[in-house]
């Protein structure tokens, strides 16, 4: 079961209009798993709904959103051994769905629907396989207008920072915890230096050239090195270039990099960043970043920079 509460975006910032007027949104979702070993999640999402198509009477929307899950019935070696899917009570939720909506009255809709919910805990917790849930929607909503009619039909201003070059200092902090056998959290850290450009009014382009410290690496090192040899770097540099989708003062980040220093190869050459980034001042900023190997989770990063 779910409960949306949504607010059409109506022209009060340049941006809505540059996406055609979304909806911005609050989820709360209740799954019942119908199996002792899972039991059921509840989690509240922040989403966008974006209109592909819109009439008088229907509608067609993708909406994508995020936030958190709690899972009252998780992972435990000695109680619930087999569940290698949930080992943490919170977990990240990612939720993307595609809507059709038509007007039974003037102000009631019947939605149909097909999405996906991903819940993860970013292998701050082990195991950690997530859940993945294919889903059809069948519901309905309230419209308080339909159709929708934007403040002012004028044509929104455009950026003003549009080609201009900016830099960005920041530095994360995350944990996470080794093996199943192993349940102390290690810390994880990392230094990034970035330079990107405004390219156009929903895009900016990143290079960057970053370095990490993972804990968790110098222990899986020290179980199994002999006492005599000598132990590689467990420090990684990578560059990476990337992509932010701006919505204001909000950004969804993506990233694809490199380790160019990388003497203990524990996991892939390459890696990748998907994040949400905001904007506190013209700045600061903070962002939450989920860090990748090859589809597999590493770690979840809280980020703080400044732009410079």
């Amino acid at each position: 079961m779910e409960l949306n509460l949504q607010r059409q975006t109506n022209g009060s910032e340049p941006w809505h209009a540059w996406y055609r007027y979304p909806k911005v949104g609050l989820a709360l979702v209740y799954y019942d798993y119908h199996n002792p070993m899972l039991g059921r999640s509840y989690a509240a999402t922040a989403y966008i709904n974006k209109s592909f198509w819109r009439t008088r009477r229907q509608e067609l929307n993708f909406r994508i959103g995020t936030g958190v899950g709690y899972f009252p019935v998780r992972y435990n070696p000695d109680t619930n051994h087999k569940n290698t899917i949930v080992s943490s009570a919170l977990n990240a939720t990612i939720q993307t769905r595609l809507e059709y909506d038509v007007a039974l009255t003037q102000h009631l809709g019947l939605l149909l629907g097909l999405g996906l919910n991903h819940y993860s805990n970013g292998a701050t917790t082990k195991p950690n396989f997530g859940v993945n849930l294919p889903t059809v929607v069948l519901g309905l909503n309230y419209h308080q207008q339909r159709p929708f009619r934007p403040l002012s039909t004028a044509p929104p201003p455009e950026p003003t920072d549009i080609g201009h070059t900016f830099w960005n200092l920041s530095s994360s902090v995350g944990w996470k915890q080794r093996n199943t056998t192993d349940h102390r959290r290690y810390w994880v850290n990392s230094v990034t230096l970035a330079v990107g450009r405004r390219i156009n009014r929903k895009s900016s382009l990143v290079v960057g050239a970053e370095g990490f410290y993972d804990r968790s690496l110098l222990a899986q090192i020290q179980d199994t090195a002999q006492a005599d040899s000598r132990l590689p770097d467990v420090k990684k540099a990578g560059v990476h270039v990337g992509h932010e989708l701006l919505f204001g003062r909000l950004a969804f980040v993506s990233h694809l990099g490199v380790y160019v220093y990388n003497p203990y190869k524990s996991n892939n050459f390459y890696y990748e960043r998907l994040g949400l980034k905001y904007h506190f001042t013209n700045r600061v900023f903070g962002s939450v970043d989920l860090k990748v190997h090859g589809g597999s989770a590493d770690v979840v990063e809280c980020r703080v920079g400044v732009r410079l």
